[in-house]
């Protein structure tokens, strides 16, 4: 007989934890539309894991009624990697942060998402270290002041996304905190995608770096600096979509064009295909205030997910394996100690 699953609301994916951020800080938008998104996914709580590592977003296993972890700094994807193989019925996600995940986590980020399991993996961008207390992070612009680079940052800023793109990722989205109808959609694609799922959130510090993004969050620049990708759809923006992003064939380099004008039409902008890797690139590499920031899904490539081929090697071996811990002990080559 089979079980009917009564439907779930957001409510009864909060936990009864105070959630202590900061009064205004992105996050709190963010778990409400995780929340929301997992309700309308009707996500069973015993079948769902949060992971985090450390930072201010790393609080978010305690705010949800699921399973949780809240482990060490930059090792959320090595713990969610043996969690998800070690139960790969479970719907894990990891939480982490630009500090987080890019910093002290950066290479076991780069593993998980090259290995391509079966995790969503949602990265807060904020370009500060917010948790303590403000030191530029490794998505900080140049120049940027903070208490570890008083002078300006001299860095250049690493890209999430372009990072995601060159370990192999199958699955790269971005996101706002404050657009939760966009975001939703994000993760609820995320959610479905078998593999590795990796999504950018850009999500405002309020404290220490508030503002940043302003350039293309603001009501007022919205339209102008926001490219909203749809597969299959004509890539434009603007008060009346009137702009378009065009590959010109000579410097295969993306341009802003405006059909009807200068012999455009619209036939000549780009048409979005999520599955083009080589489009994604040029997308993902999109700079300078000219242009706008590209939000939705960047690609959507299917292919086999890590747990299912580590199962099926797994389940081999454990057919061939020694049927008791004794005999196991007691095979191939030994040896013996003499007093």
């Amino acid at each position: 007989m089979n079980q009917v699953l009564t439907k779930i609301s957001w409510k009864d994916l909060a936990s009864d934890q105070e959630v202590r951020w900061c009064p205004g800080c992105g996050d709190y938008a963010i778990l409400k539309c995780v929340q929301k998104t997992l309700a309308e996914l009707n996500s069973r709580r015993e079948n769902t894991v949060f992971v985090s590592g450390i930072g201010c977003s790393s609080r978010f296993p305690y705010y949800m009624n699921t399973y949780g972890f809240h482990t060490i700094h930059g090792r959320a994807p090595a713990f969610a990697t043996g969690i998800k193989l070690a139960n790969p019925e479970l719907d894990v996600w990891v939480i982490t942060g630009d500090g987080d995940g890019l910093s002290i986590g950066g290479n076991h980020l780069i593993h998980a998402i090259r290995r391509n399991i079966n995790l969503q993996i949602l990265l807060f961008n904020n370009e500060i270290y917010g948790l303590t207390k403000g030191q530029y992070s490794p998505t900080s612009r140049q120049h940027t002041i903070s208490p570890s680079s008083p002078r300006g940052s001299v860095d250049a800023p690493l890209s999430p996304c372009a990072l995601a793109l060159g370990a192999g990722a199958r699955f790269i989205a971005r996101s706002i905190d404050t657009d939760s109808r966009q975001m939703n959609h994000v993760l609820i694609k995320a959610q479905q995608h078998r593999g590795t799922s990796f999504v950018e959130i850009f999500q405002n510090c309020i404290v220490y770096n508030d503002g940043v993004f302003g350039d293309f969050t603001d009501r007022k620049q919205a339209n102008k600096r926001q490219l909203h990708l749809q597969h299959g759809k004509p890539m434009t923006f603007g008060e009346q979509n009137e702009f378009g992003l065009r590959l010109n064939t000579h410097s295969l380099q993306m341009e802003i064009i405006k059909p009807g004008e200068n012999n455009y039409t619209m036939d000549d902008v780009l048409v979005h295909d999520e599955q083009n890797r080589i489009l994604a690139q040029l997308l993902v590499q999109l700079q300078g205030s000219q242009f706008p920031i590209p939000l939705g899904v960047l690609l959507n490539e299917p292919r086999n997910e890590y747990t299912e081929t580590y199962g099926h090697q797994y389940n081999g071996d454990r057919e061939s394996t020694a049927e008791s811990i004794n005999s196991l002990l007691r095979s191939g080559p030994t040896w013996t100690v003499e007093n």
